[in-house]
This record gives C-alpha cells, sequence and structure tokens, in this order.
C-alpha cells in the first residue's frame, strides 16, 4: 500500500515537472529577436558586397591532391561552384546529386574545358535523393562499403519554395525541414565511419541568416499543429536553425581525438536557382539590386573557405574548449561570425537532437556506436562500417 502510494506520488510529480518544463518552453521568437533577426538580414543583403570586398573571386584554394570530398547538390549553384573550384585544385569530388544524367553531362563539359590545362578532374557522380531517407541510407551504405577516406562532406543541397503551399515527403516530414536539416543529419551520421578514416576531417553545413528568423518547436517539427501557421519562409527559416541546433550537439558529442570538425557557414544572400520561385514582382527586384546579391561563384566562397582552411579546425577546437554553446558559424566573408541568439539555446539544440534522431530511425547512442566501430540499425535501413 505505502509502495503504491509512493509511486503514484512519484509519477504524478514527474508529470507536474514535464508540465512545469513545457510551459517554460519558449512559443516562439520574442518581437526584439525576431526584429534583430530581420535588422541582420537586411543589413547582411545591402552590406554583404561591402564586408566581403577583401576575398578574391573566385576564392585561392591550396592544392588538394590528397583530398575526397562529398558534395550535395553540385548539379545547379552554389553546390555546382564548390564542387568544380574543389576539383579544379585536385580533390577527388563526388558529386551528390539527385539527378545523375545531369551530373554527368556536367562531368563532360568540365573535362573537355579542363583539357590542356592539368590532369583530367577527378569527380564522379552517385545518386542521392534528400527527398527519400531511403536514399541517403542506400548513398551512405555504399559509400562507406569502400572502405576509403572521406575528408570533406559538404551538406550543400537545399529547398526554398517561397510561396508554394505545404507539402510533405514519402517519409512524412514537411519537404524544407527533410531536405535542409533531416536527411543532411542523417547522412552526416551514418558517413561518420568514413570520416573517421578521412580524420582530421570536416562536415560543412551551408545555411542561411535566415535562421536568425527561426523558430524550432519540437513536438510541431511539420508545424501541422496550428500552434503556427505554415508559410515557405517559415519552414525553410525554422529547418536551417534546426540544423545549426543539430551541428552543435554532433561536434560536443564527437570527442577530440575523433578528429571531425562539424561547422556551419553563411553563403550570403545569393542569386540562384530559389529565384525562379519567387513571385513576378520580387523576381524583378531580384534583377534590380545585382549589385548587392551574390553570384553562385561568390556564394560559394564560405563553402571552399570552411572546407580547405587549414585554420578551421584550430577555430572549432577553441570554440570547444571554452564549451561554447554553438558549433562554429563561417560567415559571407569568410570570418567567424556568430549564429543568432535563439541558436544558442542549448536546451532546444538538445530536444532537436533527440527528436532528429527519433525522426531519422536512429538510437541515442548512435555516436558512440559509430565511434566505436559497431553497426547501427534505423528503420530506413542497415548502415554498416
Amino acid at each position: 500500500m505505502n509502495s503504491s502510494s509512493s509511486s503514484s506520488s512519484s509519477g504524478k510529480q514527474q508529470q507536474q515537472e514535464e508540465e512545469k518544463e513545457k510551459k517554460r518552453r519558449k512559443q516562439g521568437l520574442g518581437w526584439i529577436e525576431w526584429a534583430r533577426g530581420w535588422f541582420q538580414l537586411i543589413y547582411e543583403m545591402f552590406f554583404q558586397r561591402i564586408a566581403a570586398s577583401h576575398l578574391e573571386n573566385p576564392l585561392p584554394l591550396p592544392s588538394l591532391n590528397d583530398l575526397t570530398c562529398i558534395v550535395t547538390g553540385s548539379t545547379s549553384g552554389i553546390g555546382l561552384q564548390t564542387a568544380r573550384q574543389l576539383a579544379e585544385s585536385g580533390a577527388h569530388v563526388v558529386m551528390a546529386v539527385r539527378n545523375p544524367k545531369a551530373g554527368h553531362d556536367l562531368v563532360q563539359k568540365w573535362q573537355s574545358e579542363w583539357s590542356g590545362v592539368g590532369l583530367p578532374l577527378n569527380i564522379e557522380v552517385m545518386e542521392l535523393n534528400l527527398l527519400s531517407l531511403d536514399s541517403v541510407v542506400r548513398f551512405a551504405e555504399a559509400w562507406n562499403a569502400r572502405l576509403g577516406p572521406l575528408h570533406v562532406l559538404i551538406n550543400n543541397a537545399g529547398i526554398f519554395s517561397l510561396g508554394e503551399p505545404q507539402r510533405f515527403s514519402k517519409d512524412g516530414y514537411e519537404e524544407h525541414m527533410q531536405v535542409n536539416h533531416l536527411a543532411p543529419a542523417l547522412l552526416s551520421i551514418l558517413l561518420l565511419p568514413s570520416l573517421i578514416r578521412g580524420s582530421p576531417s570536416r562536415i560543412v553545413n551551408v545555411n542561411s541568416i535566415m535562421h536568425a528568423v527561426g523558430f524550432v518547436d519540437t513536438e510541431d517539427m511539420n508545424v501541422t499543429s496550428g500552434k503556427r501557421k505554415f508559410s515557405s519562409l517559415v519552414g525553410y527559416s525554422s529547418s536551417k536553425l534546426a540544423q545549426i541546433m543539430f551541428s552543435t550537439i554532433l561536434q560536443k558529442r564527437l570527442p577530440a581525438e575523433a578528429g571531425i570538425n562539424v561547422l556551419c557557414v553563411s553563403p550570403g544572400i545569393v542569386h540562384t536557382n530559389v529565384a525562379r520561385d519567387l513571385p513576378r514582382i520580387l523576381q524583378a527586384g531580384y534583377r534590380l539590386i545585382p549589385y548587392f546579391i551574390f553570384d553562385a561563384r561568390e556564394g560559394s566562397r564560405s563553402s571552399l573557405f570552411a572546407a580547405t582552411d587549414p585554420q578551421v579546425p584550430e577555430y572549432c577546437e577553441m570554440l570547444r574548449a571554452d564549451d561554447w554553446p554553438v558549433c562554429a558559424y563561417i560567415s559571407h566573408d569568410c570570418r567567424p561570425s556568430n549564429a543568432s541568439e535563439e541558436a544558442h539555446n542549448l536546451a532546444t539544440s538538445h530536444r532537436v537532437w533527440e527528436k532528429t534522431l527519433e525522426m531519422t530511425g536512429l538510437s541515442s547512442d548512435v555516436v558512440e556506436k559509430l565511434l566505436d566501430g559497431e553497426e547501427v540499425q534505423c528503420r530506413y535501413g542497415l548502415k554498416q562500417e
């Protein structure tokens, strides 16, 4: 009787604590944070070219003959420029793309243009569809089966379906959240064995200044509860903030001896294929202010810098030693920057980490298992070292 009463009391107390915790959780950005985020976005648009005036275009790269790099979404925009410049500097580049034919056509074109300039470009194309988590697992299995090193993973692919209605992947997740966050997160985790073999290695996530107006509700990742009205802006900004928060915890879960650094970069405000989805009046505005907006080659500089600069690991380790609450963040001017105030919310970052593992079908100890060389299971397939 006493034992039953004690158990009931303990259960009620736990329930009360959970309810208090829910009440303490933020329901959205405060108006000051929201205003600050929009100010940062507008400021970056009009002054990014001045801030980055010290950078050459294209960004000079060192010899990368010993590097193997995977670049997702590399048939257009920033990813295309990133893949080509890495290859021209000697790296072995894997274009992980949804449309392999488009990738092969690009490689043939580049090889033809590069003929006589130097050795043939070392590029290959592999299929990867981020709207399918099964495709992510198949890609990771195929790559890890080679038992070779991976030095740089650049999670570049992303979507911003401006003005479009809410859509869901076949996995049941809102498309912005899946393509911009869940699929790259799953890919990063599953490729850890290859990144360990390539140590020192890097995971570079192409993010956006728009994370500064984002908010992540881990109980409503699909934005379907009605607490927030969905828009493409909400979907995009939330997914980019979730990416930073997940990257923060991944960096903290990886011991220094693993030799893997995780960082996010902002390419700036870039004229890419996103403009195709803009309303006509905004497309006209896009064309009217070309001076302020980067082209894709300029937008690729922060990714290339994060992937190749020798001081980046030192910067990441300094943040780790200081127990900084957010992962390394490189701005469009290739300088260390600071993510938004909400990105520093470690409690939410931990919840994003846990929810992401749950949504991608991974166990909470997946990183530790992979570091120990164990096999891991997820509902989208079996991943082996």
